[in-house]
């Protein structure tokens, strides 16, 4: 440890837990509400944390706007000089855990995830299960817009984080692991890209991209392909996607709208397409799910790290069954 010159230690200033946290997940989510949300706070009590965080370093680390919040220069380089240690921390105790429980060693698992941030909470699993594990092996895959079960059922996938809702009787799901603000996204001309928010009554205003030949079970498609708005109003279909990249030139091009969740713009903003948040759509909710037949056992190690893993999750749902 670093010494003054009167031979006391240095003693370097500490972060809270709700400081560091708060500060990390907003650097992420860049947005207020979001990262309340996700640390199961008020929006104010963020804003108080980075405040004093703020005071505490002598200069901002975000800069605001009414419509827009994003890291400065300070705030880039202490999120880059934090994050690898709050990761590792939790790469430790996931070690002492695995220490205490004495893992297996061995074997292949095969993830699938469908959204970049579930594929990132997957890839972090992946990690530390090779770290507890040596020797066993992890393949992700992306899962087929079209097609979001097909993976389980064929058995080239053995778990995946996915958009729920999803009750099929060949399908174990677990409980939410990640739960989204939901978003519309426009024409970046659209009308409705100049408003604050919109409601899911407005979808029976637009034209709605929807899936060609999809293999989905219909709550799932009724869910986020909706034909109809809460109060029974139908929606209009309009041009057929095959994957996700073909929903955003049909709506970049202005042959509809999509559903999606807000944090989506951070990997997909592109332009002519705009993101307007929901303000009274449920959450989009991702979940852990795996094949009620035939599992490997290694998913319930993969899972049990996903857990570790994952934010808290303001979904309420049923404890994950045992697998």
């Amino acid at each position: 440890m670093a010494t003054r010159r009167d031979g006391h230690p240095v003693r370097h200033p500490m972060l809270d837990r709700l400081e560091l946290e708060a500060f990390l997940t907003l650097a992420e989510e860049l947005h207020f509400g979001r990262t309340a949300a996700r640390l199961h706070v008020t929006t104010s009590r963020i804003s108080q944390t980075i405040r004093k965080l703020e005071r505490r370093v002598g200069t901002p680390l975000f800069t605001r706007t009414s419509r827009s919040v994003a890291l400065t220069g300070v705030g880039e380089r202490l999120r880059d000089d934090l994050l690898p240690a709050y990761e590792q921390i939790g790469i430790g105790l996931a070690q002492a855990i695995a220490a205490g429980r004495g893992g297996r060693t061995g074997g292949l698992v095969r993830v699938g995830w469908s959204a970049p941030w579930c594929g990132d909470l997957a890839a972090r699993a992946a990690r530390v299960l090779r770290t507890r594990q040596p020797g066993c092996e992890v393949e992700l895959r992306e899962v087929p817009l079209r097609d979001p079960l097909g993976g389980l059922r064929a058995g080239t996938v053995d778990v995946q984080l996915t958009e729920l809702p999803v009750d099929e009787p060949d399908i174990t799901t677990g409980r939410p692991v990640l739960a989204e603000p939901g978003a519309l996204l426009v024409p970046a001309d659209h009308p409705f890209a100049r408003r604050e928010s919109v409601s899911v009554e407005d979808l029976a205003e637009t034209v709605l991209v929807t899936l060609a030949d999809a293999r989905a079970p219909r709550p799932w498609m009724d869910r986020h392909f909706p034909r109809r708005t809460p109060a029974g109003r139908p929606v209009p279909q309009g041009p057929a996607a095959h994957s996700w990249q073909e929903v955003l030139v049909h709506v970049a091009a202005g042959g509809g709208v999509g559903t999606t969740a807000a944090r989506a713009e951070r990997f997909h903003g592109r332009p002519g397409v705009a993101y307007v948040p929901f303000r009274d759509a449920p959450t989009v909710d991702y979940a852990p799910m795996w094949p009620t037949a035939g599992r490997n056992p290694l998913v319930r190690a993969y899972l049990d790290i996903v857990d570790e893993l994952a934010p808290p999750c303001r979904a309420a749902a049923a404890v994950r069954p045992p697998c």
